[in-house]
Parts: C-alpha cells; sequence; structure tokens
C-alpha cells in the first residue's frame, strides 16, 4: 500500500469513524487521518488473524474490520486528546 493511498483511507475511515461516534470529537483533522491509519492497519492485522484478509470480491469483512479499527482507535484517541488538552488548561 502506497503512503498516499494509506492516507486517503486513514482519512476517509476517520471520517467515517467520527461520524458514527456520538458526539462532537475534538481532535483535530491531521490527528484523525493519523487515528484511521492507525485503525485501518490494527483492522488489516485482524482479518489476517482470522484469515479473511483475501478473498474473492470484494473483501467485506476486511473492510468492516478496519473501520471498526477505525471507530476504536478515534475513539480512544479522543479521549487521550481531550485529557492531555485538560491538563495543559491546569497548569
Amino acid at each position: 500500500m502506497s503512503w498516499l493511498w494509506a492516507i486517503i483511507v486513514g482519512l476517509v475511515l476517520g471520517l467515517i469513524a467520527k461520524a458514527i461516534l456520538p458526539g462532537k470529537q475534538q481532535i483535530p483533522l491531521w490527528l484523525t487521518v493519523i487515528f484511521g491509519i492507525i485503525g485501518s492497519v490494527l483492522g488489516n492485522s485482524v482479518a489476517t488473524w482470522i484469515g479473511v484478509n483475501d478473498t474473492k470480491g470484494i473483501d467485506w469483512t476486511r473492510h468492516l474490520l478496519q473501520l471498526a479499527g477505525a471507530v476504536l482507535i478515534v475513539w480512544l484517541g479522543d479521549m487521550a486528546w481531550v485529557a492531555l488538552r485538560r491538563d495543559k488548561q491546569r497548569v
């Protein structure tokens, strides 16, 4: 996977993950892309682990796992971002 493709997939998955999660996420766009890339890699790893990473036709299971990974990472990353920003404001 080229870096450009990884960035595009990360952006798309990160934005979809932000749309799925309830409420407003406070992470910036660049962090959304990074979290989307990490979620995509996590989903690919799980797909490989369970043996559904390369099937005939469209790999729906792999894509759903990538999206689930992006949702998880965006959710955790947003919580960490908010906590770090809150700590900086106290000091």
